[in-house]
């Protein structure tokens, strides 16, 4: 199977799980669009794992600068088949302060990411935001999309993600999506992704790397104030989903 394919075979599984998926991107690159007034802009695309973010980056923008940065050694294996000479492509973990040291350049117009963070613990990720504002360019933004419910609609939250799982598990049983373990069992058995997975089981042990925290946006809003963003709040929600976004003031030497 080539990357292509997997490429094509990661979205549609992710796209089972999260059917407004594109929607999120839209909002974060219309952003993109606004704080650059329509130049190609200078994009991180943080955890991006296969590069999906950086794809439609690339679209919307051509001429765009992408650096993707991410551990999986699974996805980066697709990213750099499928991204070669079109985005930088850094392994790096975020669980490490030194992760910045490895990126080609900084001053980025838009740092970005997506349903990834919720893997790092609560004093990681806060300390992640002070990381990422250091590497944006004054007046830059970051912008976070995760499950982020809102909390003041728990009773309405618990359903939507009820009825979600519902309709995942129809999909499934009836073939018309792949389930994110049968995806991996599938990545498992390739000849050439094969040997990546078994770098992957070294690097995430299976009782750390599934260890979900997912607080609510106003969580993310106030950390992201208190690592210097001049301004936080929500861009884009979608049922218990959000995108949050934390703005670096414009003056050189403030947040």
């Amino acid at each position: 199977m080539t990357a292509y394919i997997w490429q094509e075979s990661w979205d549609r599984q992710q796209a089972a799980f999260m059917p407004d998926r594109e929607e999120r991107f839209a909002a974060m690159l219309t952003a993109v669009d606004a704080i650059t007034d329509g130049r190609p802009p200078k994009v991180l695309d943080l955890a991006g794992g296969p590069g999906t973010i950086t794809l439609r980056t690339l679209g919307r923008f051509p001429g765009a600068e992408v650096t993707v940065l991410d551990q999986d050694p699974v996805l980066l294996a697709i990213a750099d088949a499928t991204l070669a000479g079109r985005a930088t492509i850094v392994d790096a973990d975020l669980g490490d302060p030194a992760w910045r040291a490895k990126l080609p350049t900084d001053g980025f117009d838009a740092v970005l990411t997506a349903t990834a963070l919720h893997w790092l613990p609560a004093e990681r990720v806060a300390t992640l935001y002070g990381e990422v504002l250091e590497v944006l360019r004054p007046g830059g933004i970051f912008v976070n999309a995760d499950h982020l419910p809102e909390e003041s609609l728990p009773t309405l939250s618990t359903r939507l993600r009820e009825r979600g799982r519902e309709l995942r598990e129809a999909r499934y049983a009836s073939g018309a999506a792949t389930s994110w373990a049968e995806w991996w069992q599938r990545a498992a058995a390739d000849e050439r992704l094969g040997p990546k997975m078994v770098e992957r089981e070294r690097i995430y042990p299976t009782v750390t790397h599934h260890q979900e925290w997912t607080p609510p946006a106003l969580w993310h809003v106030d950390a992201l104030r208190v690592a210097g963003f001049a301004e936080a709040g929500v861009l884009w929600r979608g049922g218990t989903d959000a995108a949050v976004v934390g703005l670096r003031s414009p003056e050189k030497g403030i947040g």
